[in-house]
């Protein structure tokens, strides 16, 4: 194919994907506003950044290394989630960004149950 040909392919490939995001925001927003009802599911759900594993989500969360793999797999089921290879199985990396939804992102708790510094915050510091 000429390089016109593709620049027209490209072109178009961009203004359909345009349409397509424009179109799933709500349905993504009304998904995401019925799965991830409670505070600690937004917190576990914005920490799974492909980096961090169950069991440091789990602790950070304040919830068994279960309950994490749990919300993993339904949310990857509903396209909330995208698995990744490491080593030792599989880890799962969040698809959108809890604020590109309109929804806060969720402070951390430290064990006597006073909020700690955003989960954002703590992220840019290393702090996790």
């Amino acid at each position: 194919m000429s390089d016109k040909t593709n620049e027209e392919i490209l072109r178009t490939l961009k203004e359909m994907l345009k349409w397509l995001k424009f179109s799933g925001v709500k349905e993504v927003r009304t998904v995401m506003s019925n799965t991830l009802e409670t505070e600690q599911k937004r917190l576990i759900f914005h920490l799974s950044d492909g980096n961090r594993g169950i069991i440091e989500i789990g602790k950070l969360a304040n919830v068994g290394s279960s309950t994490v793999a749990r919300y993993w797999e339904a949310w990857y089921r509903l396209g909330l989630m995208e698995p990744i290879a490491v080593r030792g199985g599989l880890r799962y990396k969040k698809s959108f960004e809890l604020e590109d939804f309109g929804f806060d992102i969720p402070q951390l708790r430290s064990n006597d149950g006073k909020s700690k510094e955003t989960a954002e915050v703590s992220e840019e510091k290393g702090e996790t």
